[in-house]
């Protein structure tokens, strides 16, 4: 059997098995992220003052969300609990679409996102800020969680480390 046959399929169907290339050249942009991360300070105060308002006027705007409710972890981390009020039969795509378009109005010039889902719940984990060379300001950056809780049919099915 081929190396390709030999791995799990990335979908179905999925012919190959294996993809075309490496993502090696966004290795020192991810790098970067990680390391600035890293550092004591990273994190900006007050995320209810500085992304808080951008949310709320997104949301005000027609999206297709509820707040109900935002905290503030001890690690800096903001945390939104949304709800959706959108079309009820809508389905883990259009979701996530709506999604970054939420993480979008807060987002700065590097961003990592990554999608983990419950059984009741969908969260987003979100990483932006400015790094080096990307701001006259000092670098900073957010910790975002957004947990949407969604119709019945879009709730995902694995367990959320979050």
């Amino acid at each position: 059997m081929s190396e390709a046959r030999a791995r799990p399929p990335r979908w179905d169907p999925d012919e190959r098995g294996i993809g075309v290339a490496d993502a090696r050249s966004h290795l020192a942009r991810l790098d970067a992220l990680r390391a600035a991360a890293a550092e004591d300070g990273w994190v900006a105060e007050e995320p209810e003052a500085h992304l808080l308002p951008h949310i709320v006027r997104h949301v005000q705007a027609g999206a297709s969300w509820a707040i109900d409710g935002t905290a503030t972890e001890p690690d800096g981390t903001f945390v939104v609990d949304l709800r959706w009020i959108g079309a009820a039969d809508a389905d883990r795509r259009t979701i996530r679409v709506a999604a970054y378009g939420l993480i979008g109005v807060v987002a700065e010039g590097i961003t990592a996102v990554t999608e983990v889902r419950g059984p009741d719940i969908l969260v987003f984990e979100v990483v932006t800020g400015m790094v080096a060379g990307q701001t006259e300001f000092a670098p900073h950056g957010h910790t975002l969680r957004v947990r949407i809780d969604g119709p019945s049919g879009t709730r995902p099915t694995a367990d959320v480390g979050a």
